[in-house]
């Protein structure tokens, strides 16, 4: 053991040389740093005193290592928490730059940050912390065939899914590799996605973490995985074999991109799993108080509901968020990102609304300007709702959307206007001087956070008994409604065919409209959580997708397959930019009356069925779409000439034939007519 060789700082984290590991971590406040090194049964069994070098980085150099050596830190300085300031040698800290971690950790008294009345916990937390694992980079075997998709907006077609839920139940993969990044790339799978028409599959967070108190407690876990601690690192809970977890994911990305799939992962770089002062200090707390905005007397400021925000004003924790967003690029291949609560993650001061600094930073950046880049345009601090304030260059979850298909769908009246602009692609909030266009907007009805698309459809309110809390967490109104019959499964079949013809017009709604369509995972399947809108701490069959197919749920997907073939099928549903609609003097669509006639002010206002009547893509035909919400079935007078139908939400089973004047459409419905 030598120290490091001249002036230079090294690269933060732990890199194997060839030749030995070098080690560099970040902890400007800390008057002494030491290196813990662990044998393979997890015992420490070296404590190095590392050498401060340049800008507040600690280093060493290690000859002799390799791949696999077990690490963390201990940082030595003063205890200020009115300064940020936790310094304690008890706690272990995990490397914020570990490209892997040696488990899915722990919950444990020891990982504590305080005791008593804000002093110091005294326990070694050794036994029970995260270590780091030095890896081989750069050595995994793409092939000289691995190509990125690199789907354009137009042709995207986006599937949210979790990497346990999305497999664990699947009959046609081996038992021990359900519930895995291997399973991914499974044939089955990727013959499901594709099938579909999937493009582009979402993962949600998949950043190693560890078990959050609260949830341990209750015997429950973070199954979503919104709680990272390793920005660099894969989840282990995920991996056949823990020690090859990068391999196996990128063993699947591989396969995904083999397929034209692309690959998504939706990061949480707004928060930690630290939580506020009373949580564990497993790494960042402990090495440097940069990393967490703070508020008058050292209070967390917190925009996330999660005890802390990660403080992105900080050059280090910005340098970090970079650092790790390049790394999933360049050595995973991952196509891009969804970032969770986005503005929190821009915020400069608290009462301000969040600036695009940042975001327009990850646009300038050769490797990330390459890339998907996905915002969740809110979070829960003052402003905080920023839907079409980010720059060209992002596209945006839509939550208005969300809201305005469902309520047109359940027929609340005052609505048809806001549910015409979404289907159009949210001018209002694409357009403008930016010129986003619709692409800039992803469209979904449902996702992983509130009701499935079957409970959607069959509940009012929320059920979420067994997240233990009293049915008090998540989000109501969830416009959820139970049609034709009570809450909950049901068996008769007037009121299955009746939701069976509900979801139909949903699916055809997202995949009809402009802007970018998301697919919740199984919502193409009639996937239900009975009722629970905030599974998050479910890892159980609630959550996951049921690979058994009844008449039911093979019609379902059927459709969904149809639909989305006709999307990629007609440039009309896709467009890049907003209809003008007259604004220019050269109309491109109408909006019409079930009898015909233009669209008047009292119809937009009361009415819950309309025509739309665009144009026109050489060499594509004219489209017509007929929405029908109301409670029975309305005879609707279509322009002049002939038209064939394509698709009858309400009849699936409706040969292809041609039709001109009136025609009837059945409640609630969306058709499809072509220019014959």
């Amino acid at each position: 053991m030598i120290p490091p060789r001249g002036a230079a700082p090294y690269r933060l984290g732990a890199h194997w040389t060839g030749e030995g590991v070098t080690f560099a971590v970040y902890a400007s406040r800390a008057e002494r740093v030491e290196l813990c090194l662990f044998d393979e049964a997890g015992r420490q069994a070296t404590r190095i005193d590392m050498r401060r070098g340049e800008r507040g980085v600690w280093e060493w150099e290690l000859p002799g290592a390799g791949p696999g050596l077990r690490y963390g830190y201990r940082a030595l300085g003063p205890w200020s928490p009115a300064e940020g300031l936790y310094y304690n040698p008890a706690k272990l800290l995990v490397d914020p730059y570990a490209r892997l971690f040696d488990g899915p950790g722990h919950h444990h008294p020891t990982l504590r940050t305080l005791r008593g009345r804000g002093e110091p916990d005294p326990r070694d937390s050794a036994p029970w912390a995260l270590r780091g694992v030095v890896v081989s980079e750069g050595d995994f075997e793409w092939g000289p065939d691995e190509r990125r998709p690199r789907r354009p907006w137009a042709e995207t077609v986006i599937y949210e899914a979790h990497v346990k839920g999305l497999s664990a139940l699947h009959h046609e993969i081996p038992e021990e590799e359900r519930g895995t990044y291997r399973a991914l790339g499974h044939p089955a799978v990727i013959e499901h996605l594709v099938g579909l028409g999937v493009t582009c599959l979402e993962l949600l967070p998949i950043h190693a973490r560890a078990p959050e108190p609260f949830l341990a407690e209750k015997g429950l876990s973070n199954y979503w995985g919104y709680a990272s601690l390793g920005f660099f690192a894969p989840h282990l809970a995920y991996a056949r074999d823990p020690r090859r977890a990068p391999e196996e994911l990128k063993g699947a990305i591989r396969a995904l991109h083999a397929a034209g799939i692309e690959v998504v992962l939706d990061v949480v770089y707004n928060h930690t799993h630290e939580g506020g002062p009373g949580g564990p200090t497993q790494s960042f707390r402990g090495l440097d108080p940069c990393y967490y905005r703070l508020g008058p007397g050292g209070d967390y400021e917190d925009f996330t509901g999660c005890g802390n925000t990660f403080d992105l004003r900080a050059p280090r924790a910005l340098q970090l968020v970079m650092d790790s967003l390049r790394y999933w690029v360049e050595e995973y291949h991952i196509d891009g990102f969804r970032f969770d609560l986005a503005p929190a993650m821009a915020r400069r001061g608290v009462d301000e609304a969040p600036e695009g600094e940042v975001f327009a930073t990850m646009l300038q950046d050769p490797v990330l300007s390459q890339v998907k880049l996905i915002a969740e345009p809110w979070d829960l601090g003052p402003y905080g709702y920023r839907l079409g304030a980010f720059p060209p260059g992002w596209v945006e979850w839509n939550g208005e959307y969300r809201d305005a298909v469902r309520r047109f769908w359940r027929g609340e009246g005052g609505v048809l206007g806001e549910f015409a602009e979404r289907v159009c692609g949210s001018s209002d909030r694409f357009g403008g001087p930016s010129r986003r266009g619709p692409l800039a907007s992803v469209n979904y009805v449902t996702c992983h956070d509130g009701f499935t698309l079957a409970d959607l459809v069959s509940y009012e309110r929320k059920h979420n008994e067994a997240n233990l809390e009293e049915n008090r967490d998540g989000h109501e109104p969830s416009y959820g409604r139970a049609w034709g019959g009570p809450e909950g499964p049901s068996a008769d079949p007037r009121v299955r065919a009746l939701r069976a013809r509900v979801k139909r017009a949903f699916l055809a709604t997202l995949a009809f409209s402009q802007g970018v369509p998301m697919l919740n995972m199984g919502d193409e399947r009639g996937r239900t959580q009975g009722g629970n809108n905030n599974a998050y701490c479910q890892d159980n069959p609630t959550s996951w997708l049921c690979w058994d197919l009844d008449a039911e749920r093979h019609a379902l997907e059927a459709f969904a397959e149809r639909v989305f073939a006709l999307r990629r099928r007609f440039p009309q549903l896709r467009r890049a930019s907003h209809f003008r609609g007259g604004a220019s003097g050269e109309v491109d669509l109408y909006w019409l009356q079930p009898s015909g006639a233009p669209m008047s002010a009292e119809a937009w206002e009361s009415s819950s069925s309309v025509l739309a009547w665009f144009e026109a893509a050489d060499p594509e035909p004219e489209l017509l779409l007929l929405f029908n919400a109301e409670e029975s079935a309305r005879e609707f007078e279509l322009p002049l000439g002939s038209w064939r139908l394509l698709l009858d939400s309400a009849d699936p089973d409706a040969e292809e034939g041609l039709a001109a004047g009136l025609v009837r459409v059945a409640a609630p419905s969306v058709v499809l007519f072509a220019r014959a």
